[in-house]
């Protein structure tokens, strides 16, 4: 079973980690720099989608949280769908 205050911070960095990728130039314009150089391919594209990165960022955090596969599954799932739903609550749809 996962401990729930280890699934929220994975949820955290998850969240965090993603929104540096895809939406942030990073300290020293790392990212910037990072995301400008992976151009329109693979690695590109999933710098772009907040959705994309994050299933990827969460899989060292499932790792951590998790010592067996069906729990690394599930644990991936949540770190990232948690992270998407930090960043739709976090964007406004209200307009100018």
């Amino acid at each position: 079973m996962l401990d729930l205050a280890s699934l929220a911070a994975a949820t955290l960095a998850t969240w965090r980690l993603t929104h540096l990728v895809v939406a942030e130039d990073g300290p020293w314009d790392v990212v910037v720099r990072l995301r400008r150089a992976a151009g329109d391919g693979l690695a590109g594209q999933m710098m772009d989608c907040f959705y994309c990165a994050s299933l990827w960022l969460a899989l060292p955090f499932a790792a951590w949280l998790a010592d067996d596969w069906p729990g690394r599954l599930v644990a991936w799932l949540a770190a990232s769908g948690g992270a998407m739903l930090l960043q739709r609550a976090q964007q406004t749809d209200t307009p100018a």
